[in-house]
């Protein structure tokens, strides 16, 4: 049943998933993730739609589309996120291999026994896969080959530039140790400008999420409570009509209602919450989804000062203006 429900994804979107799960070191039937990801979405999605329409009064059919578009595009993000950290790790440690190849091989080691010496336990996903290469080459693949396969499973460009400098000394006839270490070196040498980097940036980080987080609902909560405030007395005045035809200004009905404006600001913090981990994201790691990990932080801090704004403000002033 599994394999058949994974047949009505599209074909795009179904071999992003494929390359993901190979991306994240997850060892499952593609068919049988997907198809078991659309019955778990199916079920959840008409539990919350039911919880929804009985409490809430939210109709049924956008409830339960929304739930089930939003389930999926989390399952996505979360595929891709650990993908990402696993081509970090492998980036961080790719250095520390590569020096280690190069002392394996001037120690004497043929090219494939240097790289299966390589794999240490702290090298984590990447012991696998090094170990997967040697099982490779014992059934008879060329190495070079099993390298290039290799980094087809780690979603990260330097390790794939790494592996086909590798290849090509390999089929050039070269000094390998020396071209190891001096790769070893550069990337040692770019990891320290990204942190250099990343260190400059973090003043613009910080003031991002500030104005995210604690700004933006402070001066909503004190918006909208003086919306509320004027709302409310301005409807209780009752001006004469000789009065008011004198006046130079017009007085009508406020068509404005406390809900609307807590409904607006609920919805553009929300919004700027998303907008802002996306912009964190991409000047602290360079990449938008990066940022996809700061969204709950950021919409749950911001909630909570707006309406904890709105509290505290209702309890100090609500006496004078008669709340």
């Amino acid at each position: 049943m599994y394999r058949f429900l994974a047949k009505f994804y599209p074909k795009k979107l179904r071999k992003a998933y494929i390359n993901l799960l190979r991306y994240s070191g997850i060892r499952l039937n593609p068919d049988v993730f997907l198809g078991f990801m659309c019955v778990a979405d199916f079920l959840l999605s008409l539990a919350l739609s039911f919880y929804l329409g009985a409490f809430f009064e939210v109709p049924f059919l956008i409830s339960f589309v929304g739930i089930f578009f939003l389930f999926q595009v989390l399952v996505y993000f979360l595929l891709l996120l650990r993908a990402d950290a696993k081509a970090r790790f492998v980036e961080s440690i790719l250095p520390d291999v590569l020096q280690l190849m190069a002392s394996n091989l001037r120690a004497g080691l043929t090219t494939d026994k240097a790289l299966l010496l390589s794999a240490r336990p702290e090298f984590g996903p990447f012991q696998e896969e090094i170990n997967q290469v040697g099982k490779e080459i014992t059934m008879g693949k060329e190495i070079s080959e099993a390298l290039l396969d290799m980094s087809k499973h780690i979603k990260s460009e330097r390790l794939r530039k790494t592996v086909v400098l590798i290849v090509s000394g390999l089929r050039s006839g070269g000094e390998l140790a020396s071209l190891l270490e001096q790769t070893a070196r550069n990337l040692r040498q770019e990891r320290l400008v990204d942190s250099r980097i990343r260190t400059n940036v973090m003043m613009y980080v910080i003031f991002i999420f500030a104005a995210v987080g604690f700004g933006a609902p402070l001066l909503f909560g004190l918006s909208s409570f003086l919306v509320e405030v004027l709302t409310e007395k301005l409807s209780s005045i009752e001006l004469p009509e000789a009065t008011v035809t004198s006046l130079p200004v017009s007085f009508t009905e406020v068509s404005i209602t406390p809900g609307f404006v807590i409904m607006f600001a609920v919805i553009f913090l929300i919004t700027s919450s998303i907008l802002g981990s996306l912009i964190l994201g991409l000047i602290s790691k360079g990449r938008e989804r990066e940022g996809i990990r700061f969204m709950p932080i950021l919409i749950a801090i911001s909630l909570a000062i707006f309406f904890l704004v709105r509290f505290a403000i209702k309890n100090m002033l609500g006496g004078l203006f008669g709340f």
